[in-house]
């Protein structure tokens, strides 16, 4: 299943609005924190973790999925929640804390929900992948039709929840994928230094089901293999475990010194950047334009702007909203 000329620009499209979100907020991020960083301080305070360079990913997934799918993500999850078709407005007011946001500011960038999308994500290391199998467990006694992407990270795949979910996943045959973005680093420890297994997606025959690598943060080939495994949850025919070699542009989180990266590793990384790549592959094979390219940017863009304007220009919840909506 190889992508139209329509879906590659929609994927493009997609990724550099991710990737000018992340710019936008990195810039903001940083207001109010030098010249001694102050996580604290600025309009959007606490942990901040962007995709830069992950959006391939997210795109090549999305673009098989509907609104009535289910889509879990992790503490990195923009480039997914704008991929999945999040209000971008309100995702940009929930991480200012504004009473526009998605859950009025209580849940900030680590905590995006979206009912109308059906996407949530989790600030807790593979935590969306319980939520993910019990929403194509009700979709399959509902006999209702969708299926439910988890995505995570490779050091996921070394927490219990993941041989959890994979094996009841397997058991009952449910219309789920994992999806593994696995970009090298577990914060600071490399890959080869945590995990006993070359490539996670070889854990998938532990639990009888397909697994599937996709090499070079490729959309086009991510497309292909998550086209398939997407098709075949549909079909009824169980879940599938896909790992994708992605990169890793930025710090684990703002503020990151990054002294872990042997040298050279970040400037190799920025040469193989994947939207560069996606736009010389639309100049090449479907007869794309400068001005084409410079539309689609420029439009891209103007979402983005508008939604950071609507965060900055939104009220701040009353103090007491805080006990509001929670459990007692």
């Amino acid at each position: 299943m190889k992508p139209s000329r329509d879906q590659k620009i929609w994927m493009y499209e997609q990724m550099h609005t991710s990737r000018y979100f992340e710019e936008c907020i990195e810039k903001i991020y940083m207001e109010g924190k030098t010249p001694a960083f102050n996580m604290a301080n600025g309009p959007i305070p606490g942990e901040m973790h962007l995709s830069n360079g992950q959006e391939p990913c997210a795109v090549g997934v999305c673009a098989h999925l509907n609104a009535d799918d289910i889509v879990t993500s992790t503490h990195r999850p923009h480039h997914e929640a704008i991929a999945k078709g999040v209000d971008l407005d309100r995702m940009a007011a929930e991480i200012f804390g504004k009473k526009t946001g998605l859950s009025g500011g209580r849940g900030g960038h680590m905590h995006i929900f979206d009912a109308r999308v059906n996407f949530s994500c989790s600030g807790i290391i593979a935590q969306g992948m319980g939520p993910a199998v019990g929403a194509a467990l009700s979709r399959k006694l509902q006999r209702k039709e969708g299926v439910a992407v988890a995505f995570l990270g490779e050091g996921a795949a070394n927490q219990g929840a993941f041989h959890e979910t994979l094996n009841l996943a397997a058991v009952w045959k449910l219309p789920v994928i994992f999806v593994i973005e696995d970009n090298a680093w577990g914060i600071s420890v490399a890959k080869s230094a945590s995990t006993a297994i070359e490539r996670n997606d070889k854990r998938a025959a532990a639990y009888g089901i397909p697994g599937h690598y996709v090499p070079d943060n490729d959309p086009l080939a991510i497309f292909e293999v998550a086209g398939e495994a997407i098709a075949r949850a549909r079909r009824g025919e169980g879940p599938t475990l896909i790992e994708i070699e992605t990169y890793r542009l930025a710090g684990h989180f703002m503020g990151d010194a990054e002294g872990y990266r042997p040298e050279g590793e970040k400037e190799a990384l920025f040469a193989r950047d994947p939207i560069p790549k996606l736009r010389q592959h639309l100049f090449d094979n479907e007869d794309w334009s400068d001005a084409q390219d410079q539309e689609l940017v420029a439009r891209a863009h103007a979402r983005v702007d508008k939604a950071i304007q609507f965060a900055r220009d939104s009220e701040y919840p009353a103090p007491e909203e805080a006990l509001e909506k929670v459990f007692i």
